[in-house]
């Protein structure tokens, strides 16, 4: 009976262990099914050896058996958290990888078996693709992290459903389309990052029903239509940036309301419209930016009554009027710009005593006022702009006292009197610009006590005097301008001392003696050194050919003598040269940039000879005339006009039937065609291109070099011997205007910088059936192509990665500050960035270049690159 018992009990346990048993074959606990389909995802990465925590036991294949499976866990892999559960029952609630540099896509990740996570942030990566639509089935999510990487397609509507979001942050991508409207169901929203993508369409009115929202930046985006009033709902608002956008209308009077509002920000936009007085209520705003916009009307003065205010920007607009009285009531106010107005009227007497400033930005105004009794002592004061107003008086000796000034701004006024003794006391300015003003008195030595300036300029004063001697104690100098004064004497050697200076003008003046040797040691002088319209005497120094990198020389208006040294044949760089009015004579230097050169950039010299437009050969018969042979003087006077006329009636002849041939060659300008596009080959337009079709066989693809979004480059290699970059422009059908667009951008751009980093244009040509254009050609090819050349990279070492760096950043720093008007190029990549042998670099592909307007606002639409667009 009891052995029946006893088998009776075995029996009962064996069935009710069954079922368990049952399961743990055939099901895994909810840590080893995560840590499945994490794994899963993480081998789709293309850098799939990152995360090297990231693996399964005992091996890492997925043909491990059910018994090891159960033993998986991703809780103590990196960038997981997890809950408290008990073990192998614990959920991942967090994934925290933001800046673990992994490449790939998210459509591999099974967002279902993660049904617990609150925190989903992969930020600073290179994920690409889209964001997938079934992240929605996170129920529970709370923070979203996907910014700083290259997704690209719209933000999926299925967002919305994320109904415990609090957090998105979904900045610098490239994703496109509109904000969706269900964005506004996400109640629990405190942040919203979507700036910097290529968003465009209405910001939705829906974002009104975000109550919680308190910080909310979608800048630099494609957005247009009206700021929406219900806006002014997000009662808990503290930041509001919506710069940089395309943004039509006024600003709503409602924003008025958001009490609790810190930082505004809605610059380089389309707003008109006059600033609502009720901005005034904001009593907490700190920072407000309303530049680059098209406001009338004046500056409310209720705004000083924002007695917390720290920034205020209205620069670039249509504002006029005063400003106002108390705008510096609160006594907090560092940043202060009103630059790009037509502001009138004096200087509030709060602004001359708001000792809390840092920057001042009056420039380009119609502000009338004494500037000795206008403005006080800054002791925070870095930076000071003035300029193009109407302020008279004399400088006052007290900003000497602003020791904290880098850069100082006044020119284009109407001061007067001496440059003050005090200003030796700014140690640490950098740029000090008094250019174009009635300044009288010499240059006070004391100013080169200033060792950190960079930029020092007082053109177009009334300066008399020697150019200080202790000039060259200036050693971080870069720009110096003395130019169009009544300064005299001899140009001191110890100028040579400034080895930083990249242009040196002093011409204007009544310069006396002869052209310093020690001017060949400023071997960093690239844009420009003119010394022309002075009394300057001697010989051109040989040493001046050290100059390798200059631009532009302009020598013109002397009395220089002598020949020009042959050894300025290897000026490479040089694009202008001007040695008129002086008593040169013998040949030319074997030089392009001579040989370039108009015929006036030789006028009145002695006998001057070349190959040059406008001179006679050196070898030619009429110029060897002896003494006591006056019967050749004689041949040579009466043959010579002759000869001119002739020449002139077979250029007239020929500029006639360029003038009828419907395909015109030409470089100088767009539009323009007449001269000799080529004519340092001596070709007309119609033989360049018969030979470069010849050239490259009617655009074979064997001569293809390159290409890129708007055409395809091609080798050429001309009758000369010359080899040019043809670039022939490929239309995409319907973008006709588009590409029209680009052709002319280029174009434009290209002739009106000539700098020794940036590609050279020779010329172009335009028909119905085709467009090119032809560059100097660079034997390196692109920086793209050599970095990808694993054979040929290994000869790009630190330095020349440096000096690569180095010429760009001269190019761009010479297109943004030093042309007029001002050329953004929006597209510089690694593609767009050649090399010639010697591993210089130059800028090219200037189809998306935009010449700004300085005295009006500036917009662009996202162009360029996708993965090179500058994050600011």
């Amino acid at each position: 009976m009891a052995l029946s018992l006893c088998w009776l009990l075995f029996l009962l346990l064996l069935l009710l262990c069954h079922h368990p048993i049952t399961a743990i074959d055939t099901r895994l606990p909810l840590e080893a099914s995560q840590a499945m389909a994490l794994f899963k995802w993480k081998s789709s990465l293309d850098n799939s050896q990152s995360l090297p925590s990231w693996t399964l036991l005992p091996s890492t294949n997925t043909t491990t058996t059910n018994s090891s499976l159960l033993r998986q866990s991703p809780c103590e892999w990196y960038g997981i958290t997890c809950n408290h559960g008990r073990a192998f029952h614990r959920a991942v609630t967090k994934i925290d990888l933001n800046y673990a540099s992994l490449e790939g896509t998210l459509d591999a990740l099974d967002f279902s078996s993660l049904p617990h996570l609150t925190h989903f942030e992969f930020g600073a990566n290179t994920l690409y693709g889209i964001i997938p639509t079934n992240i929605s089935i996170l129920k529970h999510l709370q923070v979203l992290v996907l910014c700083e990487n290259q997704l690209t397609g719209g933000i999926p509507q299925e967002l919305g459903k994320l109904k415990h979001l609090s957090r998105l942050y979904l900045y610098r991508n490239n994703l496109t389309g509109s904000i969706p409207a269900t964005l506004g169901n996400l109640t629990q929203l405190s942040l919203i990052y979507l700036y910097s993508n290529n968003l465009s369409g209405w910001i939705p009115p829906e974002l009104g029903y975000l109550a919680h929202l308190s910080d909310f930046e979608i800048y630099d985006n494609s957005l247009t239509g009206p700021i929406p009033s219900s806006l002014a709902n997000l009662t808990e608002l503290t930041i509001l940036y919506l710069d940089g956008n395309q943004i039509t209308g006024s600003i709503p009077t409602e924003l008025g309301n958001l009490i609790h509002l810190e930082d505004l920000e809605i610059s380089h936009n389309f707003l008109s419209g006059s600033v609502p007085f009720l901005l005034a209520n904001l009593t907490d705003l700190k920072f407000l930016n309303l530049a680059n916009n098209h406001f009338l009307g004046s500056i409310p003065s209720e705004l000083g009554n924002s007695t917390n205010l720290i920034k205020f920007d209205i620069s670039i607009n249509h504002i006029t009027g005063q400003i106002p009285s108390e705008i510096c009531r609160g006594r907090m106010l560092r940043h202060f710009a009103a630059l790009n107005n037509l502001l009138t009227g004096p200087i509030p007497k709060s602004l001359k005593n708001c000792t809390s400033l840092v920057r001042l930005r009056l420039e380009r105004n119609q502000l009338v006022e004494n500037i000795t009794e206008s403005f006080g002592v800054y002791p925070h004061l870095d930076y000071m702009g003035l300029s193009d107003n109407q302020f008279y008086g004399e400088l006052p000796p007290a900003w000497g006292e602003n020791y904290n000034l880098t850069a100082l701004h006044i020119s284009g006024n109407r001061i007067t009197g001496r440059i003050p003794l005090e200003f030796r006391k700014l140690i640490n300015l950098r740029l000090l610009d008094l250019s174009s003003n009635l300044l009288t008195g010499e240059i006070p030595m004391q100013l080169t006590s200033m060792a950190s300036l960079y930029n020092l300029s007082l053109g177009d004063n009334m300066l008399i005097g020697m150019i200080p001697s202790t000039i060259g104690e200036l050693r971080n100098l870069e720009r110096l301008d003395l130019s169009k004064n009544r300064l005299s004497g001899p140009i001191p050697e110890e100028i040579g001392d400034c080895s930083k200076l990249i242009s040196l003008k002093l011409n204007e003046n009544n310069l006396n003696g002869s052209i310093p040797r020690q001017v060949g040691s400023l071997i960093e002088l690239q844009e420009l050194l003119d010394l022309s319209h002075n009394a300057l005497v001697g010989e051109i120094p040989s040493q001046l050919d050290k100059l390798t990198d200059l631009l532009v020389l302009n020598l013109s208006h002397n009395q220089l003598f002598g020949s020009i040294p042959s050894s300025f044949q290897d000026m490479l760089s040089l694009t202008i040269v001007d040695v008129s009015y002086n008593e040169l004579e013998g040949p030319l230097p074997n030089n392009k940039a001579f040989y370039q050169a108009p015929a006036e950039s030789f006028f009145h010299n002695k006998g001057l000879c070349g190959q040059a437009q406008g001179l006679i050969s050196c070898n030619s018969s009429s110029t060897k005339v002896h003494d006591g042979k006056g019967n050749h003087k004689i041949l040579f006077y009466i043959l010579f006009p002759i000869m001119g006329m002739i020449l002139l009636l077979c250029a007239l002849v020929k500029f006639a039937s360029m003038f009828y041939n419907k395909r015109k060659f030409i470089v100088e300008a767009l539009g323009e065609s007449n001269g000799d596009p080529f004519s340092i080959w001596n070709f007309d337009g119609r033989t360049v291109y018969e030979d470069i079709i010849i050239a490259t066989e009617d655009f074979d693809d064997k001569y293809c070099i390159g290409g890129g979004g708007y055409g395809r480059v091609y080798k050429a290699e001309l009758p000369t011997g010359q080899i040019v970059a043809v670039k022939k422009l490929i239309p995409v059908e319907g973008n006709e205007v588009v590409d029209e667009r680009s052709f002319r951008s280029e174009i434009k751009a290209l002739t009106e910088i000539r700098h020794r980093n940036i590609v050279r244009l020779f010329g172009f040509y335009s028909n119905v059936r085709c467009k090119f254009l032809v560059y100097e050609y660079m034997d390196k090819g692109s920086l793209a192509d050599l970095l990808c050349d694993q054979k040929e990279v290994v000869v790009l070492d630190w330095t020349k990665r440096v000096n690569i760096v180095k010429d760009v950043s001269k190019a761009i720093s010479y297109m943004h500050r030093d042309c007029v008007p001002p050329i953004i190029h929006r597209d510089i990549t690694s593609n767009n960035i050649l090399l010639d042998s010697d591993f210089k670099a130059c800028i090219s592909d200037f189809g998306t270049a935009r010449l700004l307007r300085p005295d009006s606002s500036n917009w662009t639409t996202i162009a360029g690159t996708y993965g090179y667009l500058p994050p600011d």
